[in-house]
């Protein structure tokens, strides 16, 4: 009477955790308390010293006062911020790099293919991921043949003779 039951019970619990549609990661709030990270601070308001340059406002667009922790990262190390905008060209020191690894072609839909092969691979990887009793996060075990083992790379790059100085010493 109780081996049905308990067929019953194990049943019903991975029909129920079959029908929750989560993707491989499975990130929540630890707690019902606040989200810390919701409210930024906000640069300090200034008075421009000319209306008449003032950028023009796009929905959804950037504010002067939104914070740029990135760029205020680069400026306090001695770099330019302006190189982390997208939209200006290469700088004339990453020109040699550019060249080199631009010298057999780019194509130019490489991210809509990489993202149609992961799509692929994760719902070739992921069949199973959906049925969960508890809430684990999946993608460690999904990438896992994905990952690169440093120790083994640098062991490959040291038999074929390549220098690694900076690599710790093998263990022996």
């Amino acid at each position: 009477m109780r081996l049905p039951r308990s067929i019953f019970a194990v049943t019903l619990a991975f029909a129920v955790a079959g029908c929750a549609d989560i993707g491989l990661r499975h990130l929540e709030a630890p707690g019902p308390g606040p989200d810390e990270f919701s409210v930024l601070p906000v640069k300090p308001l200034t008075q421009p010293k000319d209306y008449q340059f003032l950028p023009a406002p796009t929905p959804g667009g950037g504010n002067l006062t939104d914070p740029t922790p990135t760029a205020d990262a680069v400026a306090a190390l001695g770099g330019n911020p302006a190189a982390l905008n997208p939209n200006t060209a290469i700088p004339s020191t990453d020109a040699a790099l550019v060249t080199a690894s631009s010298r057999y072609g780019v194509p130019s839909n490489t991210r809509q293919v990489v993202d149609t092969e992961d799509a692929e691979f994760r719902r070739k990887q992921g069949r199973l991921t959906r049925l969960r009793l508890f809430k684990i996060d999946r993608y460690e075990q999904v990438y896992r043949k994905e990952a690169l083992n440093a120790e083994q790379q640098n062991q490959a790059a040291r038999r074929v003779g390549i220098e690694t100085p900076s690599a710790p010493p093998l263990d022996e």
